[in-house]
């Protein structure tokens, strides 16, 4: 499919938001229009996501909050806490198997700056612009990566996360696929999956195109379809447009800070920036292959110089009109993440008014939030839909 083609109706499945809007909680308010929802709601409500309540809560790595991210430990206890769905990212190893890590850079979330016989891998690599040195998953096999352990990624900002450091390996997508499988079966109930392919074009340039692999193993267990619980997403529009040629499976494209430009626009000299995706003219384009977008907080409701929230966007109300649901990102508990208007008091790393937060963003009419804290999230959304 090219850019320019639209989905048949067989293929898009009807997703449209089941939020009703409200004006956002102590804040000003777009126009009326993001307030109100197109005629979707029962559609979706009985279609694909009849199983997901409106808002939902995805879980950023696993409970990210908790445990070190991107760990079966951190996937099981966001499953256990209540989340809705639960995110990968993935990149290759050196032989191709797909694993679940942030970053192909692995130095902050393993063991392997202690491991001696790893030590001549360390390199400086130049990915999507940006210099980074560190080990990095493509010049490791899955045997050797087997080796390493996994640990927390912010040990001075969730010094008890620390606590489970070396408890869990790396694992692949297909250990998480087969344990979403078992506790699928476990639970009488399907397990939604939000999986991203990171740094795609980067991974095609070493011979390691991410989408095949993908979509082979979403075949192999049945969630290729568009009513499999699962999403796919990506902040490279391309591997989207790739992904939908292969599988039927649900979609978002990731949109990041304003001004910002993909960087797959970026290598193909495409000019559009976020800038141009979040306007009604973008948001079409990004309907005809996609079923979502995963836009950061920021572009819902921006923040001032001193990092206050101020007027909602538009954007909400933009998305839904070409019946686009969206997942933005992330929400935290720590004062450090939050806005200015929930962080109370001093220490940055405590615990700020994050259900404050909550509200003032489920109130734009957002279908879901990504959050490392799933049990917050979860209180927050069921107020959210007990005030109606």
């Amino acid at each position: 499919m090219t850019q320019g083609e639209r989905m048949s109706p067989g293929r898009r499945t009807v997703l449209g938001a089941a939020v009703l809007g409200t004006a956002a909680a102590g804040l000003p308010t777009a126009d009326a229009s993001a307030r109100t929802r197109p005629e979707h709601g029962d559609a979706r409500r009985h279609g694909t996501y009849k199983d997901l309540p409106v808002p939902y809560v995805i879980g950023h790595r696993g409970t990210a909050g908790y445990r070190p991210e991107h760990t079966l430990g951190s996937y099981q206890h966001a499953l256990d806490l209540g989340a809705h769905v639960i995110e990968q990212d993935l990149v290759p190893t050196k032989d191709g198997h797909l694993v679940c890590r942030h970053e192909n850079d692995i130095t902050a979330t393993t063991d392997v700056a202690d491991h001696p016989e790893f030590a001549a891998r360390k390199a400086t690599k130049t990915i999507d612009g940006v210099a980074v040195t560190g080990w990095f998953t493509e010049d490791f096999t899955l045997a050797e990566l087997r080796t390493l352990r996994a640990k927390e990624r912010l040990p001075a900002v969730r010094q008890r996360n620390t606590l489970y450091d070396g408890r869990w390996s790396v694992p692949t997508f297909e250990e998480v696929l087969q344990w979403a499988e078992r506790e699928g079966r476990r639970l009488g109930r399907r397990i939604w999956l939000h999986t991203e392919t990171k740094h795609p074009t980067y991974f095609r340039g070493l011979g390691l195109p991410l989408e095949d692999r993908v979509a082979r193993l979403l075949r192999r267990y049945g969630r290729h379809r568009a009513d499999s619980p699962q999403f796919l997403q990506s902040f490279e529009p391309s591997s989207i447009q790739r992904l939908s040629r292969l599988v039927d499976t649900p979609s978002v494209v990731l949109l990041s800070g304003k001004g910002s430009k993909p960087w797959d626009f970026v290598v193909s000299g495409d000019p559009r920036t976020t800038d141009d995706l979040v306007k009604p003219a973008g948001l079409k384009w990004i309907a005809s292959y996609a079923q979502g977008i995963g836009p950061t907080l920021d572009l819902i409701v921006p923040k001032d110089a001193a990092g206050r929230l101020t007027t909602p966007t538009t954007l909400v109300a933009d998305a839904h009109a070409q019946g686009l649901i969206l997942h933005p990102y992330t929400m935290r508990n720590e004062n450090t993440f939050l806005p200015a208007d929930f962080r109370r008091g001093t220490d940055p790393n405590a615990y700020g008014d994050a259900f404050g937060a909550f509200k003032a963003y489920f109130a734009t009419g957002i279908d879901a939030v990504f959050s490392d804290n799933a049990d917050t999230a979860l209180l927050a959304a069921a107020d959210f839909r007990a005030k109606g």
